[in-house]
């Protein structure tokens, strides 16, 4: 079996020996790697505990199997006939996986044992005749350094540890291109899509500072709004347009000052008639319902879709979703500010795949962005994302996206 070590950072490292190599890996510097530094056992992109799964062949007695499970190729992983894997994927080898919301692994990444290259694949137990590569990665070195380098980025240290304190448009243009050039120089210039996305889209979350100067989670740029959505697109509210059981001042000020846009991404606000509480929204629509508790102080700012109401709770400015089919509130955001964030993070998205030609939203690349979007808004508003119930209106979102995309050839997300 694999060995895990503590490192010298304390991060815990994957060694396999020699004879756990053979005979998948013959690439003299991959086979270094593996029995040198090794792999780390997850990041914040990354997981490679699939190298230190149980050894199933060793406990069925097999004779002589001790080990041989370590490393698998797809065609052992999947268990399906040969004839229906390409012969492209047959010998490749399941390391680990990229890791999605929740941290769980989204999409298997793959060693070719030959040449030491890097790509990932959806592990297709029914339908293996559909499955395919995408690469990731020249080598495992490679691999390495760019997770790294993404997972400084998150956590503002080692190469980013100067954007500690920086926020707004120029901090994130800045470690886009500081990113982007990390990546390009590990690959000739051409990054695979997955880490030209991570540097088009992860230094977004850099865009809002978190001193608490609002009295909310986040503190957006002036007019940051209005630039990304356009003049007199973005509603600002008056003091008459406030229920009296709005009583949390931060979100009050933040609707009289910052504003909200009226169109978001699958969201409308209510602007026709002052802001009602979800009481007086159901009295004057006429309309039976099964309200929740202390429906008279969750104040409704607008829709979203299939019947999803966009609430405010009066007191403590948390975001909720109110689902009417199902009678049920669930967390949406922390507030008004990360509430703006999320708007402005999927309209910020939209533009720039527009830039890009659209090469973010290809049927090849959606859910990688998918992924990655989620990524973010879970770094900068955990709300919700990690509920108990695992119910998130903007989770359920993308990954409907990114599966009504792939489903079509047996995809699960």
């Amino acid at each position: 079996m694999s060995t895990t070590i503590t490192t010298d950072t304390g991060d815990t490292a994957i060694i396999l020996t020699e004879a756990e190599l053979e005979p998948y890996v013959t690439h003299a510097e991959t086979r270094r790697w593996l029995t040198g530094p090794g792999l780390p056992y997850d990041s914040g992109v990354l997981s490679f505990a699939e190298l230190c799964r149980e050894n199933r062949a060793g406990q069925e007695g097999q004779e002589g199997q001790e080990g041989r499970e370590v490393l698998r190729t797809v065609a052992e992983a999947t268990g399906g006939p040969g004839d229906r894997l390409a012969a492209e994927l047959r010998d490749q080898l399941v390391i680990g996986g990229l890791l999605g919301p929740g941290g769980l692994e989204a999409e298997s990444v793959l060693l070719d044992g030959a040449t030491g290259e890097i790509s990932t694949t959806y592990l297709l137990y029914d339908r293996p005749d559909l499955m395919d590569r995408r690469t990731l990665a020249p080598s495992l070195r490679t691999l390495i350094r760019f997770a790294e380098a993404t997972d400084e980025l998150a956590g503002l240290r080692g190469q980013f540890a100067s954007y500690v304190g920086r926020y707004g448009p120029k901090a994130v243009a800045e470690a886009s291109q500081h990113l982007l050039a990390v990546f390009e120089e590990g690959t000739n210039g051409e990054p695979a899509p997955f880490w030209k996305m991570a540097a088009l889209i992860r230094p977004l979350a850099l865009v809002a500072g978190r001193a608490g100067a609002s009295g909310l989670a986040l503190d957006l740029p002036s007019r940051l709004l209005d630039q990304e959505f356009g003049q007199g697109k973005v509603v600002r509210f008056e003091e008459v347009d406030f229920p009296a059981t709005l009583t949390h001042e931060p979100t009050r000020r933040f609707l009289r000052e910052v504003g909200l846009p009226e169109n978001g991404f699958l969201f409308c606000l209510d602007t026709d008639v002052p802001l009602q509480t979800l009481a007086e929204y159901y009295a004057d629509e006429e309309r039976a319902a099964e309200l929740p508790a202390r429906a008279d102080r969750l104040i409704r700012l607008g829709h979203l879709v299939e019947d999803n109401s966009l609430l405010i709770d009066g007191e403590t400015g948390a975001v909720l979703n109110w689902s009417e089919p199902e009678a049920r509130l669930f967390p949406l955001n922390t507030d008004v500010s990360t509430l703006a964030f999320t708007l402005w993070l999927l309209h910020r998205e939209q533009a720039i795949d527009e830039e890009s030609g659209h090469e973010l939203t290809t049927p090849d690349t959606y859910d990688h962005l998918a992924i990655t979007m989620l990524q973010v808004l879970a770094a900068v508003d955990p709300t919700g994302t990690r509920a108990d119930d695992g119910r998130h209106y903007w989770t359920e979102l993308f990954q409907d996206e990114a599966s009504g995309i792939f489903e079509s050839v047996g995809g699960v997300w």
